[in-house]
Formats: C-alpha cells, sequence, structure tokens
C-alpha cells in the first residue's frame, strides 16, 4: 500500500472540493472521491443550473412585459431548447473549472464509491476496478438527495424530483409543484414566467425559511401572477387523469380535492445522503438520517470529520464549504469551532428574498430589546430605474438606552438583487456594526445598497427619502 494520505475526502461538492484545496493551501496531501462529476448536486443538478434558468426566464418576463424598449406585438416564441442548452454549458464550463482546480494543486480525484472500511482505510469502487486509500484522516462531504413522498402514485411517470427537472426536454402547459420551501417556490418562479401554468400545493407553510413578513407579500405578488397557491392539506395520492394528465389528491379542511398538471414535481426537501459508506458498521453516531458532529465537525469516531448536507442543520452550499475549510484546519492542528451566528441565507425568487441573522419573532423570543425599522424599493432611485421596486429591506437593531438603534441583529431583504446586497449586512454583523456604522458609511448614488443604508437611518433620526407612518 502506498504512503498514506493526510486526508481523504468522499464527495466532491462545494462541501469536499473547497476542503481538498484548503488542505493543499496548508500543505497535505490529499485525495478525493466522487461517485459522479465533481461539483455536487450544487454545481450539477442545483444552485447554478436553477440560476441559468432564473435568468432566462427573467430576459423572458421582462422581454415580454411591455415595460421596456422592447416591442413584444406579435408575440415571442420562447426557444426552451436553447434554454435548457444553455443551462448545460453553464454547469459544465464550471464543472472544467474545478477539474482544473483539482489538477493544477494536484489533488488526486478517484470516480467511484467510496466506503469506509474502518477509520484511516477507504475503499474506492468504480469504473477503474477497486482501490484502498490509507488516510491519517477521513472526511465525509457526501451531501444530500431530494426527499421523497410517501403516497401512492408518487412513481407514476411524470412525477419528478429536482433532479429530473433538469433534464426537460420540452416546456409544461400546466405543472403541480407538492412543496412550499425554498426549492418549489424557486421553480414555480421560473416555470411561471416562462408561461407554465403553475398549481403549488403545501403542507403547513409558505416559504418557511424566509421572514414571514416578507414571505407573506411574495405569495401575494406570486398570486397575482397566476400562480394558484393552497396551504394547509394532507397528501393522499397521485393518479393519471382519463384526460391524460397527473392527479394530485389531497384534503383541504377534510374535504377531498385534487389539482392536474402534465408533470408533477416533488419539492419537499432533501435528506441527508450516507449510503453505502458503512457508518452503522463503524459506529458513527447519526442523529436521524444525519451523520452527529461536534463543533470542530468530528464524528464519535477519531479520525472522521462530516461535513455539509450529510450532517443536516443549514442545508447550504455556502456552509458546506465554510465547514470544510473548519474541518480541514481542525485535522491539520488549527483548532477551529464552527460559528453559525451569521449565515446568510439567499431564495432566488421572482423578487429576490435573502436574509441574515434573527427575525423579528427569534428576537422576542429571546427576550431582547430591539427595533424594527423599513425601507422600501419603490422609493430608491436604481430600483425603480431598473422597473424593479417590488419589496423592502427589514433592519432589526438592539434597542439603545437613547431609543436609537445600535448593533445589527437581523437584516432581511425582499428586492431585486437581494442576494447580492445581503453581503454588506452580513459583514455588518460580523463586525458587530451598529445601525450608525451603515448610515454614516458613504454609499454610491444611484444604486440598490442604499436601501440598506436608509433602513439603518431609519434606526436613528429616520430615513432620508421614505416617511414612516
Amino acid at each position: 500500500m502506498q504512503e498514506p494520505y493526510d486526508i481523504v475526502i468522499i464527495g466532491g461538492g462545494p462541501g469536499g472540493y473547497v476542503a481538498a484545496i484548503r488542505a493543499t493551501q496548508l500543505g497535505a496531501r490529499v485525495a478525493l472521491v466522487e461517485k459522479d462529476r465533481l461539483g455536487g448536486t450544487c454545481l450539477n443538478r442545483g444552485c447554478i443550473p436553477s440560476k441559468a434558468m432564473v435568468r432566462d426566464a427573467e430576459l423572458y418576463r421582462d422581454a415580454t412585459s411591455g415595460m421596456y424598449c422592447v416591442d413584444a406585438e406579435g408575440g415571442f416564441q420562447l426557444n426552451f431548447s436553447r434554454l435548457m442548452r444553455r443551462k448545460r454549458e453553464v454547469v459544465d464550463t464550471l464543472v472544467h473549472g474545478v477539474e482544473h482546480l483539482m489538477s493544477s494543486k494536484q489533488i488526486r480525484v478517484l470516480a467511484g464509491r467510496g466506503r469506509i472500511v474502518r477509520p484511516g482505510l477507504v475503499e474506492v469502487v468504480g469504473p477503474n476496478g477497486r482501490e484502498e486509500l490509507a488516510s491519517r484522516a477521513i472526511i465525509i462531504a457526501t451531501g444530500s438527495v431530494p426527499a421523497r413522498l410517501p403516497i401512492p402514485g408518487a412513481d407514476l411517470p411524470g412525477v419528478l424530483d429536482s433532479d429530473a427537472l433538469f433534464e426537460l426536454e420540452a416546456l409544461p402547459k400546466r405543472m403541480v409543484i407538492v412543496g412550499a420551501s425554498v426549492v418549489g417556490i424557486e421553480f414555480a418562479c421560473i416555470f411561471g414566467a416562462l408561461g407554465t401554468r403553475i398549481t403549488v400545493l403545501g403542507r403547513r407553510t409558505f416559504l418557511k425559511e424566509a421572514e414571514q413578513q416578507l414571505a407573506k407579500r411574495l405569495r401575494a405578488i406570486l398570486s397575482q401572477r397566476g400562480i394558484a397557491i393552497t396551504i394547509g392539506l394532507e397528501f393522499k395520492e397521485i393518479s393519471r387523469a382519463e384526460n391524460g394528465l397527473l392527479r394530485v389528491h389531497y384534503e383541504q379542511g377534510g374535504k377531498p380535492q385534487y389539482a392536474e398538471g402534465e408533470l408533477v414535481l416533488i419539492a419537499t426537501g432533501r435528506w441527508p445522503y450516507t449510503e453505502g459508506l458503512g457508518l452503522d458498521d463503524l459506529g458513527v453516531k447519526m442523529n436521524g438520517r444525519a451523520i452527529a458532529v461536534n463543533e470542530y465537525l468530528e464524528t464519535n469516531v477519531p479520525g472522521i470529520y462530516a461535513i455539509g448536507d450529510c450532517i443536516g442543520g443549514y442545508m447550504l452550499a455556502h456552509v458546506a464549504s465554510y465547514e470544510g475549510e473548519v474541518a480541514v484546519e481542525n485535522i491539520l492542528g488549527r483548532k477551529r469551532a464552527v460559528d453559525y451566528r451569521v449565515v446568510p441565507n439567499c431564495i432566488f425568487t421572482m423578487p429576490e428574498i435573502a436574509d441574515v441573522g434573527l427575525t423579528e419573532a427569534e428576537a422576542k423570543e429571546a427576550g431582547l430589546d430591539f427595533q424594527v425599522s423599513r425601507f422600501p424599493f419603490n422609493v430608491n432611485g436604481r430600483a425603480v430605474a431598473m422597473g424593479e421596486s417590488e419589496g423592502q429591506v427589514r433592519m432589526i437593531c438592539e434597542k439603545a438606552s437613547n431609543g436609537r438603534g445600535g448593533r445589527v441583529l437581523g437584516v432581511h431583504i425582499m428586492g431585486p438583487q437581494a442576494s447580492s446586497l445581503i453581503a454588506e449586512a452580513a459583514l455588518a454583523m460580523r463586525l458587530g456594526a451598529t445601525a450608525e456604522d451603515i448610515a454614516q458609511t458613504i454609499h454610491a448614488h444611484p444604486t440598490l445598497p442604499e436601501a440598506l443604508m436608509e433602513a439603518a437611518m431609519a434606526q436613528l433620526d429616520g430615513a432620508i427619502h421614505y416617511e414612516h407612518r
């Protein structure tokens, strides 16, 4: 057997490949095992392809809206195959970029499935046969898979999960989306903008991941666009109707009802993926489907670490990357505990929603003395010029003894480019900044970040361009 690696990583997604790169930066010898393509779910069947589709959907929406300089009289023809081709090109470009990074940093990548034989030894079975890798430490970064809906008919042709939806060859005229969380609502926005008739069915909540006042407003916007949304129901089965459409049967208030579509998207969340790793034989402790770890991302078995979706928690790509860096530093002697106090979350709906820190409900539950300010995008010059003035910035700050806003506790944004705007709020919170720090920072004009500055001003003597009533 060859000389042991310092670290063997199972899983080449945004947690695994970032961990591999960080380890080489610190001088470690690394091998990475991946059963599919580098980049994991995020790059191949999640974050990246969906954002390529969002961009096309926004362009089509804008071109056909009649708001801009494009004359839509006579109509436009949507080229769905070109949309999907561009999506594949975007994914391939970024996958090849990760492959180049692995090669340039001399990280050995093995195609196949990894199984931990014992601490310090990983077996890889792939197209090139079987190989054993000795290692001083192992990082599990195997990600997650779409959750399955346990009702009859969920395996019918035309009932898809998010992975399969990315392989569509034609735009459906009607689609039922089962699940009103992030994945379901993002796809509702994409396909709704492209002209598909959308019905969203949710069991208990609508976009529970978002600040609920913003979620309520987004739901109203989507309803105005013709997206039918029903929340508070129990799913019973999926069947094929006589008209050839798929029919999702459910009960609401004890009354049987159904929704029909050419396709049904099951978007009821994701499950940590740990299949075939040999964790039971090793005695690795689990939290349900997720691998249990401590604040240093160590499992209960010495020498075995876990990061990303397979440990549950946030299940966000950027959190997986962060955890990959932390795990590597712990393995290589730089003791570092994970810190989840400032974790931005972005939802790529139309308009976008992004947040970081506490919600009002969480601040109340914690017994904090706080105050909330808001600033709407319909009085932000850049947003109005863009024709995207729907939404607002909501800022939560500690309430100082003088009644003014102090340290920033949370920021919640719905509006244009919210996913980019949230970075300023995250940095402010990371540095312990106050409302005054943000308000007294000169922001370029006309820009969208001015809305964040004005929300901070509203914590003090009042915003300049908006009068609170």
